[in-house]
């Protein structure tokens, strides 16, 4: 590009935040900056992650260097739990200053806790713009307030924008129902975020088929821009060849949400562990967050310890920096997800990038079965129950033991498409070359 154009990225979630969209946001601003554009990121002050979220430092010194991140105030009152910061009104009565703080929280956007976020973006976003003219804004979600930064430079100034969901507004991913009746705030506002935009981003074909068929209008401008990871961040893919002489390490990296199916994973662990001499000793690590929160939730650290003697353990959070040092110990992978047609999972292309055999211990319908299949080292369940995971568990145990050199670079060579930029480029190149005055 001869004059580098201006893009301003919108995320609440970005480094040093730990969740599991910030790689997302963290790979398309640097994706950007890599291909010529001026980038500036929108996005929450750092103390949001420390007190909220948990926050990962190891994320923050990836973020490149030409990148300017504006950071803004954001208020989460309803998830504040120091008390000093507490008014009388909400100490007197906690439950119904709740009720209340969620209505007043969706009057300037139909989203809680971060509707009041809007009017702090979006004059943040007008500074940004008259202070060094915007080309284009891509906004990603959730929470989908980010949009309205977007459709509000888009409105005064005529500056284009893409909405990217990672994962959708008005669909349940995991039910497949809508979430919201047509006629609501947030449809509302959804469709005119839509009929307005340049393009709009998802994660996989179902969803984006489930928005075509709501806005066939629109159509023509929605794309599939996967996940896919990013090949500074991920373990060592060359080949380690067959596990022969210790027991094995499987390993799960990523958040265990309410929805991942934990429990009959520790009984189905338990029972591969009584079937098969090739599990002898094998142990199962969890790495990552318990809850979505920093602190680890009770029930799921209890089923964990109640398996320590089947050599289950949790190993808690690491940094995207360090994760490699944890792949280094895998021998299989276990991605564990919640049910859903429309559930893929940024893990599944991180897993796919060591070449290692792969364990799905979720619903056969889920979308990430159709990024893994035709994995030559591809262990999904028959149905997520003890029986069928222990079934997939013993065989993947076989294949880290006998599975041969050809095999395992099959399964390298599979993974290899995934590589993040690859899902990136093509779309940033037709963006490059449809902002006007952009010479690409």
């Amino acid at each position: 590009m001869t004059n580098r154009p201006h893009l301003l990225y919108v995320a609440w979630g970005f480094p040093p935040c730990r969740g599991g969209g910030v790689y997302r946001a963290l790979a398309t601003a640097n994706r950007f900056a890599a291909l010529g554009w001026k980038v500036t990121v929108l996005t929450a002050d750092r103390d949001t992650f420390f007190r909220f979220t948990g926050a990962d430092l190891t994320l923050e010194e990836r973020v490149d260097p030409s990148v300017e991140v504006v950071r803004v105030p954001f208020e989460w009152p309803i998830l504040e739990a120091d008390l000093r910061r507490w008014s009388k009104r909400r100490a007197s009565n906690p439950k119904l200053w709740a009720k209340w703080r969620t209505k007043q929280d969706q009057i300037p956007f139909p989203e809680s806790g971060y509707g009041p976020w809007r009017s702090v973006i979006e004059k943040a976003a007008e500074r940004i713009h008259k202070a060094h003219k915007v080309d284009l804004t891509v906004a990603t979600a959730n929470p989908h307030v980010a949009f309205t930064a977007a459709y509000h430079l888009h409105k005064k100034f005529q500056v284009p924008y893409v909405m990217d969901y990672r994962d959708a507004w008005l669909l349940d991913v995991f039910t497949g129902d809508r979430l919201h009746e047509p006629n609501s705030r947030a449809a509302r506002w959804e469709k005119k975020l839509v009929e307005s935009a340049r393009e709009v981003w998802f994660v996989n074909d179902p969803i984006k088929e489930w928005h075509e068929k709501l806005y066939p209008a629109q159509a023509s401008r929605m794309h599939t821009v996967a996940n896919g990871f990013d090949p500074d961040l991920v373990p060592d893919t060359q080949d380690r060849g067959a596990v022969t002489d210790r027991p094995l390490v499987f390993g799960y990296v990523g958040t265990v949400s309410p929805k991942v199916p934990l429990k009959e994973f520790v009984e189905g662990w338990q029972l591969a562990k009584e079937q098969s001499g090739e599990l002898a000793g094998a142990r199962a690590k969890i790495y990552g967050y318990l809850g979505y929160y920093a602190q680890p939730r009770a029930d799921m650290l209890a089923t964990i310890n109640a398996a320590a003697d089947a050599g289950v353990s949790y190993e808690g959070p690491v940094g995207k920096a360090e994760i490699a040092k944890a792949y280094d110990e895998f021998d299989a992978q276990l991605l564990m997800l919640g049910k859903g047609r429309y559930v893929t999972s940024g893990k599944v292309f991180e897993y796919l990038a060591t070449g290692l055999p792969v364990v799905s211990v979720h619903d056969p319908e889920n979308a990430a079965s159709d990024v893994l299949r035709g994995h030559p080292l591809w262990f999904p369940v028959a149905d997520v129950t003890p029986e069928a995971i222990a079934a997939a568990l013993v065989e993947a145990a076989h294949a880290a033991r006998t599975a041969d050199e050809g095999i395992r670079a099959k399964a390298r060579e599979f993974g290899a498409s995934y590589r993040r930029d690859l899902q990136l480029d093509p779309r940033i190149e037709a963006l490059a070359a449809s902002v006007q005055g952009v010479a690409a």
